[in-house]
C-alpha cells in the first residue's frame, strides 16, 4: 500500500505537463492561423523571397539560395 502512495501524484504531474504542451500547440496554431488569415504571412514570405533580387544575380541572392 505504501508503494501506491509514493506514485499517486505521478499521473497528475504527467497530465499537467501534457496539458500545458497541448495548450501551447493550440495557441501557436491559433496565432499562425490569425497571421495567415490577415495576409501578413504572405507579405512576409514575399518580402523574404525578393529582398535580394534585383536586376541580376547578386551575392545576397546566392546567399539566400544556399541558405535554404
Amino acid at each position: 500500500m505504501h508503494h501506491l502512495r509514493s506514485e499517486a501524484g505521478q499521473s497528475t504531474v504527467e497530465y499537467a505537463i501534457v496539458l500545458v504542451a497541448f495548450l501551447c500547440i493550440i495557441l501557436a496554431l491559433g496565432a499562425l492561423w490569425k497571421v495567415a488569415h490577415s495576409g501578413r504571412m504572405l507579405e512576409i514570405a514575399r518580402e523574404a523571397s525578393s529582398h535580394n533580387y534585383g536586376d541580376g544575380i547578386s551575392l545576397g541572392l546566392l546567399q539566400d539560395v544556399t541558405a535554404y
